[in-house]
């Protein structure tokens, strides 16, 4: 999840008690709107109005008009803290947490909110329910997939729902069964414990009733915590060995079951066991609290797990959220109505007010803004729209009015697909799960080996009563070994770490490609489109004697208007920019390969190669090496001839992206080695590949020559990642160890690549080689606390302490010890969602 922080800086403060106060504002309060909550420079000349004595600013018209409607709606807000009453219009202490606008009576209480927001939100409007129909699969076994929820039968773990979110989904049908399973084990394993433990603490409970008696009602209480809350776990645990797949649920069958079935026959039939199975007191030892409290700790950790993995789907939320729930839709006959989104359909013109989100992906029609991009590309600064700029879904139009017109709906807008390419990402296995999950095969046939060894061991070695410390070790070596942290070590980081790229314009297809890009050397960059903005412009304009500036460009634009050449279009553009009209044309010819002609304002203009020149004979030495000058720079230099003699030089260039250095730079100081595959010309390649400081030029490629390289680069041993954006990239992107997308190029170029940029520039690249770096780094750490943490518990629980130190680990301790393991991995998992990209 992300936090939008007001880009002010925030003093110190301390948290004011009581309720229903307003807070009083800090010395330097802000003046903010108290609509959207973004802060106002009142001598801007932003709209303002009078509200019952005091003036409330605001950033556009559209506030100002909510406000007007519903004062008493933004006036004052509580914080979700402290619960005081805080002024809107100058709340210093603000911030957007997944959708929502919070409003703070000092720093320490947004801290306490950022730290654990989940804490302060209290209870939600219950969510739908699922959709029918929807399947879900296993998030470490994608080829299982069933109609409803349940348990992987491969791993045990909770099945989640496949398909493209809705935003509407329910919450998790299995959360809200372990939770209500988790509070019965709770509720009945602490009497239990009272029981158990009370003479250790000086409690005479047990004397009361007495041994007999107090035995029975451990059984009362434990039996419906074994029998009903803990039937899921032993269903999974005879799954796994029916499937012949052993993982962390067959420990807990077999130990817990063990510990009550013995304790089950030691109540009902205690003269059976022989004298020196009993402890103090004469009594046959029982462990109903052992099994009972497991149950209810597994539970705890089952709960934190499947609320952590529900937070990952936070991410895919706010996306979601972005776009709004309706549209205002303009009819034939101009009259303006408010509709749902759903009911929007292609060719629709939709009015876009000041404050707005967009509501589908569209065309400008009418109007001037600034759209703010960035929870769709993670780029900051808003980015400038006019007539005949395309818009997308879910960006938030900042200060003018739009008409647009709807181009792409529904499930083909770039959030929905963004969504849908998020959601199969989370579902998706890393290589790397590979070896947690060889580990688990091996691993549970061999605790279970260790607990029968421990057994006879304490049975034939142990002090009396033997058997009971015998039944105490194997139990507890079951339940300390259940490998539940190292199931969760991979997926809790994939499914963080996607949905934080989701925020920062970083869209992961699968966990494959997130793990291949951190171990990348070197990558293959297109240069159209990918380093440059991949749209011609005019650059220079260079006149020889007897011509001015604006008469030639007016000639040339005017010559260009009858081409069709890439170029053309580049020449008229910047005619426009400098406000120079075309002038007319007559007789246009193209030539192939060399430019064209025709005749302008009763003139005969002539703009091409040199070959073109000649042909017409006309001298070249005039121009002398200005041509050279502007190739040597990167840029297409067309030689120009107004009635027969030579007039001048314009030149065009396609820009390199604004971002594309410092990229460049930041991709170096990873390790990477930048390889520009072009299928420009030599010359101009050199010379863009010069000006960044990239290593390898390649010109001239063809899409079979891009892949040739792949393969060459293959063959020596290199690890290469792609990035482009055309359809010629396509067959290079399937055939790198990872293909980088720009999400602005052609679809085709998208569907071949494991990670796509929403934005295409190479910033998009740095960040997704940090995230993949950082999330491999957490899943080895992730991994690393698993493994270090069994080997460490095993033969603690075994009694490799018992000789030395006198100690035991009972099985309630281990169930703790378990369940805290699994805790760390998600809390280390987790913490991905505030990486900085």
């Amino acid at each position: 999840m992300t936090h939008s922080h007001d880009h002010h800086d925030h003093a110190k403060g301390a948290c004011c008690s009581g309720h229903g106060k307003a807070a009083t504002p800090d010395a330097e309060a802000v003046l903010r709107d108290p609509v959207c909550g973004m802060v106002v420079d009142p001598s801007a000349g932003k709209p303002s109005v009078e509200h019952d004595g005091h003036v409330y600013h605001f950033c556009c018209a559209g506030c100002r008009d909510k406000f007007v409607k519903e004062p008493d709606s933004y006036i004052s807000a509580t914080d979700p803290v402290c619960g005081m009453t805080v002024a809107r219009a100058s709340a210093k202490h603000f911030l957007r947490h997944e959708g929502d606008k919070f409003y703070f009576c000092s720093v320490r209480c947004k801290d306490k909110f950022e730290a654990e927001p989940a804490h302060y939100l209290g209870d939600r409007p219950a969510p739908k329910p699922m959709p029918n129909g929807t399947q879900y699969t296993c998030p470490m076994h994608p080829e299982v997939v069933r109609d409803k929820p349940g348990s992987c039968p491969l791993c045990g773990m909770a099945l989640e729902p496949m398909g493209i979110p809705t935003g509407d989904e329910g919450p998790n049908p299995e959360l809200v069964d372990f939770t209500r399973r988790f509070w019965v084990s709770a509720v009945l394993s602490i009497p239990l414990l009272v029981i158990t433990m009370g003479p250790m603490l000086g409690l005479p409970f047990r004397d009361w009733m007495g041994e007999r008696a107090a035995v029975w009602v451990e059984f009362a209480l434990a039996t419906p915590v074994v029998l009903w809350a803990a039937s899921p776990f032993f269903h999974r645990g005879w799954d796994s060995i029916v499937n012949r797949s052993p993982n962390m649920f067959t420990l807990i069958a077999i130990g817990v079951g063990a510990a009550y079935l013995y304790s089950v026959v030691a109540t009902l039939f205690p003269d059976i066991f022989p004298h020196e199975f009993r402890g103090h007191g004469e009594a046959v030892p029982v462990y109903f609290e052992a099994a009972a409290v497991i149950i209810a700790l597994v539970f705890l950790g089952q709960v934190l797990e499947l609320k952590a993995r529900e937070r990952t789907g936070h991410a895919i939320r706010a996306l979601l959220n972005l776009a709004p729930k309706t549209a205002r839709r303009i009819g034939a006959d101009g009259s303006e109505s408010e509709v749902p989104l759903d009911e929007v359909k292609t060719g629709d013109r939709l009015r876009i007010r000041p404050g707005d989100s967009v509501p589908v992906d569209g065309t400008v029609l009418e109007g001037r803004t600034a759209i703010d991009e960035s929870m769709i590309t993670g780029e900051p600064l808003p980015v400038e729209k006019t007539a005949g700029d395309a818009v997308t879904g879910g960006t938030l139009n900042r200060n003018g009015t739009l008409v647009i017109k709807a181009e792409k709906v529904g499930a083909e807008t770039v959030l929905s697909q963004i969504v849908e390419m998020v959601a199969k990402a989370q579902r998706s296995r890393a290589p790397i799960q590979g070896l947690a999950d060889r580990v688990s095969f091996y691993f549970v046939p061999t605790v279970v080996l260790v607990a029968v060894l421990a057994f006879a061991a304490w049975a034939m070695f142990g002090p009396q009563p033997s058997m009971a410390f015998a039944i105490v070790s194997a139990v507890s070596v079951l339940i300390i070994a259940c490998p539940c942290a190292l199931g969760l070590a991979t997926p809790m980081s994939i499914m963080t770490a996607t949905g934080r790229g989701a925020q920062a314009g970083v869209l992961i297809k699968d966990a494959e490609a997130l793990e291949r890009f951190s171990g990348v050397d070197t990558l293959i960059v297109d240069k159209t489109g990918t380093l440059t903005e991949g749209k011609p412009k005019l650059t220079d304009v260079i006149v020889l004697e007897g011509f001015a500036e604006d008469e030639l460009l007016a000639l040339a634009a005017g010559l260009e208007k009858g081409s069709e050449h890439p170029l053309a279009e580049a020449i008229l553009e910047g005619a426009a920019l400098r406000n120079i009209s075309a002038a007319t044309a007559t007789e246009f010819e193209a030539i192939t390969g060399k430019g064209a002609v025709a005749t302008v304002s009763g003139r005969k203009v002539a703009i091409g190669n040199s070959a073109l020149l000649r042909d017409l004979g006309i001298d070249l030495s005039a121009f002398g090496d200005k041509a050279n000058a502007l190739r040597a720079d990167g840029k297409t230099a067309m030689f120009a001839a107004v009635d027969g003699r030579p007039a001048g030089i314009v030149a065009v260039a396609d820009p390199i992206k604004a971002t594309t250095a410092e990229a460049i730079d930041a991709l170096h100081r990873s390790g990477l080695r930048i390889i520009m595959a072009t299928g420009d010309n030599a010359g101009t390649a050199s010379a863009v590949a010069k000006r960044l400081g990239i290593d390898e030029v390649r010109a001239d490629m063809l899409p079979e020559d891009k892949k040739a390289l792949i393969d060459e680069l293959h063959a020596k041993g290199a690890r290469v990642a792609m990035a482009g954006d055309g359809v010629n990239d396509a067959p290079a992107l399937a055939a790198a160890d990872v293909g980088i997308a720009m999400g602005t190029g052609a679809d085709v170029a998208v569907e071949s690549a494991g990670i796509t940029l929403v934005k295409g520039d190479l910033n998009g690249i740095v960040r997704a080689r940090t995230l993949a770096q950082a999330t491999i780094r957490n899943i080895r750490q992730n991994l690393f606390f698993a493994f270090a943490y069994n080997a460490l518990g095993v033969p603690v629980a075994a009694g490799a302490l018992y000789p030395v130190f006198g100690i035991v680990l009972s099985p309630m301790l281990a169930a703790a010890a378990m369940s805290l393991s699994s805790v760390s991995v998600i809390s280390n998992a987790l913490r991905l969602r505030s990486l900085k990209l």
